[in-house]
């Protein structure tokens, strides 16, 4: 099969953008080293309010995967736990209705602002390797059809 393009929307929280703009700067960058497209990055208030955009994106046929990116950091309340499992849970539940990958790059939830930042490369490097992985690995599984034996996809 023909090497295609990929083409990635990310989508960035504004919420502790101190971290996130960084971390913005990383996956950007990272995409580019890869070989992989930046078609769109889409900036929400915070992490619990990325799934709309994401949900908008992924019925784009010019994008191929979403990369979220965010920092939720620990405050004096159990506030973080809701707004990142919640983020989470909506973002796969996205990923699997329409068959794409969303890659989450969204620190915490647990973490301390220092203990965010020593994570911003990771996460943001992290989260764009698998989107890319994973739409090369989709479009190997579309094209080989009915196999007999063992495929391994990788």
């Amino acid at each position: 099969m023909q090497d295609q393009s990929i083409n990635l929307a990310i989508v960035v929280a504004e919420f502790n953008y101190d971290i996130t703009y960084l971390m913005l700067q990383r996956a950007l960058s990272h995409a580019k080293f890869l070989g992989a497209n930046v078609k769109v990055v889409f900036k929400v208030p915070g992490s619990y309010d990325m799934a709309v955009a994401v949900k908008e994106l992924l019925k784009r046929d010019d994008i191929d995967a979403v990369v979220t990116l965010g920092a939720v950091i620990k405050g004096e309340t159990k506030h973080d736990e809701i707004v990142a499992t919640q983020a989470a849970r909506k973002l796969l539940d996205l990923s699997v209705e329409y068959g794409k990958p969303v890659t989450l790059g969204i620190i915490g939830h647990g973490v301390t602002h220092e203990q965010a930042v020593e994570r911003i490369e990771e996460y943001s490097t992290r989260a764009v390797e698998a989107a890319i992985k994973l739409v090369k690995r989709l479009r190997q599984l579309k094209s080989i059809g009915s196999a007999e034996g063992t495929v391994i996809i990788e």
